[in-house]
């Protein structure tokens, strides 16, 4: 008995029945030998779909931090990605015959698409985005198109890949789809590894994008015409060539262009003056004004986190109310622009103060940075503060029971995923347990008027972790329909002040009097916030998070 699929590997040799590649298509004609061949076509799999994979979580990671809620932009790009790689598969069985030239134009056009995916959702989220950083329909829409162009690329490649690869030698099916399917897997795991640790912090998303275009359209290319090439007419090979060549122009060009590019999206989204713009490793730090009577405004992932014209307001209303009762040992979660220590310290009473802040770069802008020292009271300079880089959880876990009189939650607010876990029942749980004898815990909520399901879930997850509290917040003279306009930043500012036993919510008349808050305006507006109370909300945990 004759073994079929090594019948047919003789050169000349009809294709066997069943056999996955198209009747009657002849054998390709390679320059190299069989073995060298399907070696080198699996070898342009494991690099396509390295490419691939880092197109999709530069779509993510772009989607994520423009427009927030990594779980809703993660599962839309990876849901009409699947979906769309579904139909490209299927739309990809007519381009059999036509294998390699087919093979050839999709990853011309999968590099010019991903490869500036980017740097497009970027523009518009620039140029056309909300001005409070919410998503226009825009990006959002733009979002879903590349998504769905991408997919329909990458799905398109397996089948045209499969008939490269059995017209280079017939074998069993499986064995070919496993062999295919494994260069496949071991691709995406480089390109999943690749973006973290080599192209996000080396080249930034835009860079990286652009650079994976590139790599793309030169892996495809020679695949191709190098390999395939007496399978094209000569009209197709010119063609495929100045196909390749422009693109590779387009992201050449486009490279060398994104430096100014950078500057003048970061000009349209956070106006002329931009002084300080850096990615960490944590996220990307602009800084603004704080020179010439302007006003400094401190965004972290593009949200506004610190305004000059209202922080002190909200660092006031954060941290005087938890000061009255026993206050010697602070513990500040966040907070590592120092404007929260800044007002801990106004206490003479205060004998240590911890501040722990996940992001190092943070601390050393509050410490170098004349315009944010100053703002902060140059509070690093003071011996009772101490600085420790770490996640907050991870740090609460570690601190012995009973630490700290006062902990103040300095965070960004509630929100999905990441944003969930300081803000979840077992974190509040730490937080109790590290609390000493009549310790108070104040949190930052979030807005009260824009977002009151959530600063009522905060509430309920602090009683559900065994504190009482005593919610409250911090608005602009007039109330909330009056607050600052600054883009990004909220109308008001919500707190909730939490204690083993109900926290009596009020000054300390022996302590330093706060410049915008008054007794009697905590007072009402914590009437005030009592008026929007959510009944009946379950408490945030972390495999349930509620924001």
């Amino acid at each position: 008995m004759i073994d079929q699929s090594h019948a047919s590997a003789r050169p000349g040799s009809p294709p066997p029945r069943g056999g996955s590649g198209g009747a009657g298509t002849p054998p390709a004609r390679l320059p190299v030998g069989h073995g060298t061949g399907r070696f080198l076509v699996l070898a342009g799999v494991f690099v396509c779909a390295a490419c691939g994979l880092v197109y999709e979580l530069e779509l993510v990671a772009v989607a994520a931090y423009l427009a927030g809620d990594s779980v809703t932009q993660t599962s839309v790009v990876l849901s009409v990605m699947v979906f769309a790689m579904g139909v490209g598969s299927l739309v990809a069985k007519r381009l059999r015959r036509h294998a390699a030239a087919g093979f050839g134009a999709i990853e011309t056009l999968l590099a010019l698409v991903g490869g500036c995916s980017a740097m497009a959702l970027y523009a518009v989220f620039a140029w056309t985005g909300d001005r409070g950083g919410v998503w226009a329909d825009g990006p959002r829409c733009l979002l879903v198109v590349f998504s769905l162009v991408i997919g329909l690329l990458i799905g398109a490649e397996v089948p045209l890949l499969m008939e490269l690869i059995q017209r280079i030698r017939r074998q069993d099916a499986g064995r070919a789809v496993a062999d295919l399917f494994a260069a496949d897997y071991v691709g995406a795991l480089a390109g999943g590894l690749a973006f973290p640790f080599l192209l996000l912090p080396f080249l930034g998303q835009l860079t990286g994008a652009l650079l994976t275009g590139a790599v793309n359209t030169v892996v495809g290319a020679a695949l191709v015409l190098g390999l395939f090439r007496r399978d094209l007419s000569r009209r197709a090979r010119r063609l495929l060539r100045a196909a390749n060549t422009a693109v590779l122009a387009v992201l050449a060009l486009t490279a060398v262009c994104v430096d100014d590019f950078e500057r003048a999206a970061r000009h349209a989204v956070y106006g002329a003056d931009v002084r300080v713009a850096l990615q960490t490793g944590v996220q990307e730090v602009v800084l603004t004004g704080g020179t010439d009577g302007r006003p400094l405004k401190l965004f972290l992932d593009g949200r506004l986190r610190i305004s000059g014209r209202d922080e002190r307001r909200y660092h006031e209303a954060l941290v005087h109310p938890a000061m009255t009762g026993p206050h010697r040992r602070v513990l500040i979660l966040g907070g590592g622009d120092g404007l929260a220590a800044r007002e801990v310290l106004r206490h003479p009473d205060v004998r240590r103060v911890d501040v722990v802040e996940r992001d190092p770069e943070i601390a050393r802008l509050a410490r170098r940075d004349p315009a944010l020292a100053a703002l902060g009271g140059h509070a690093y300079r003071d011996p009772r503060l101490r600085l420790a880089t770490a996640d907050v959880f991870d740090r609460l876990r570690r601190v012995p029971p009973a630490a700290y009189d006062v902990i103040v939650c300095d965070l960004p607010g509630p929100a999905a995923t990441a944003g969930a876990k300081p803000y979840s029942q077992e974190f509040y749980g730490l937080a109790r347990r590290a609390l000493a004898p009549g310790g108070r815990l104040v949190v930052h909520a979030g807005p009260v008027s824009a977002r009151p399901r959530a600063f009522w879930t905060v509430e309920a997850t602090l009683r559900a972790a065994g504190l009482r509290t005593a919610p409250y917040r911090a608005a602009a003279p007039g109330g909330p329909a009056r607050a600052p306009r600054d883009r990004g930043s909220p109308r008001d500012r919500g707190f909730v002040l939490a204690a083993r036993t109900t926290p009596a919510l009020r000054l300390d008349p022996r302590g330093p009097r706060p410049e915008t808050l008054t007794q009697a305006a905590l007072t009402e507006q914590a009437r005030a916030v009592g008026r929007t109370r959510v009944p009946g909300l379950p408490p945030s945990t972390l495999v349930h998070p509620r924001y």
